[in-house]
């Protein structure tokens, strides 16, 4: 993982826009090179039986978050309101998956999602959209 590279903010239905590249494990999305992808979502799903396997939900599509040991003594339940940051998976007919190293319960804070799709557009305004218009 190349951690110079910045952790996107996307909604979950962008992930269908991002295209592999020759570098191992990274990809573009409107010319801006990145490895992980920075969501907010509600678990929708929360089978922790085949290892650690929960959807987020985010609106706007599903992304299948894969935690690793780090986060399995979590109590994780459906309904909760997150931010996880993770290395974006892209898997041939199936969801797209993100590798969580960072996740942060958001819950007692309602007036977070409606804030995360203001700093997702104010991104795209200040940062990515010079890179799309190319």
């Amino acid at each position: 993982m190349d951690y110079s590279l910045a952790a996107l903010k996307l909604l979950c239905v962008h992930l269908r826009s991002a295209a592999p590249t020759t570098t191992q494990n990274a990809f573009t999305l409107g010319g801006i090179l990145f490895q992980r992808a920075w969501l907010q979502g509600v678990l929708v799903s929360t089978d922790e039986s085949d290892g650690g396997s929960f959807l987020l939900d985010d609106g706007t599509a599903f992304v299948e978050l894969s935690l690793s040991g780090d986060f399995r003594g979590r109590r994780l339940e459906k309904g909760m309101y997150v931010m996880v940051v993770g290395g974006y998976v892209v898997r041939a007919g199936d969801l797209p998956m993100v590798k969580v190293h960072k996740l942060v319960d958001l819950s007692e804070f309602p007036d977070r999602e409606s804030m995360w799709y203001l700093e997702v557009m104010e991104a795209f305004k200040l940062f990515y959209q010079p890179m799309f218009q190319h």
